[in-house]
């Protein structure tokens, strides 16, 4: 008598915060929370945060999220300190989209129960000497690709 097929790997469990950290929280970090927001704000808590400091949103995050009909321009960046404390660290799921902000959030797993995905994601601020449509090309093909990425994952 043949044996049943062992079962399938377990599913994860339905994510119901995710928060997304790269360096700064002025280019991939907020564009990533806006588009989840987005798709999925009505059933996922959402926030982002950088490992430091950093500008206001870029320009260009906005203008090429605008496109898509997303509105970030009220976002503010925050770092992971500012959002510890003002609301605390309870978050299921955190994706890094940058290797500084990966080793730190990391480290928030000695104290947080929190899954962490790393999603190596370009830096369009690095393009430079390039044509103002060049440069928002950059932006484009990082808003893309944190959609197709964000549909994906979080998709119940």
């Amino acid at each position: 008598m043949a044996e049943p097929p062992p079962d399938p790997l377990p599913r994860k469990p339905r994510v119901q915060s995710v928060l997304f950290m790269c360096n700064f929280n002025a280019v991939r970090s907020p564009a990533a929370e806006a588009i989840a927001r987005h798709y999925f704000g009505k059933s996922i808590y959402v926030q982002s945060a950088g490992v430091r400091e950093g500008e206001p949103i870029d320009p260009f995050m906005v203008a090429a999220l605008d496109e898509i009909g997303i509105n970030a321009s009220r976002h503010r960046p925050r770092t992971i300190e500012e959002l510890e404390d003002w609301e605390g660290l309870n978050f299921d799921l955190i994706i890094t989209l940058a290797p500084e902000a990966h080793h730190r959030a990391l480290a928030l797993t000695h104290t947080l129960a929190a899954d962490v995905e790393y999603w190596p994601t370009p830096d369009p601020t690095l393009v430079q000497d390039a044509s103002r449509e060049q440069r928002l090309d950059a932006y484009r093909d990082v808003r893309d690709g944190l959609t197709a990425k964000i549909k994906k994952r979080l998709k119940s």
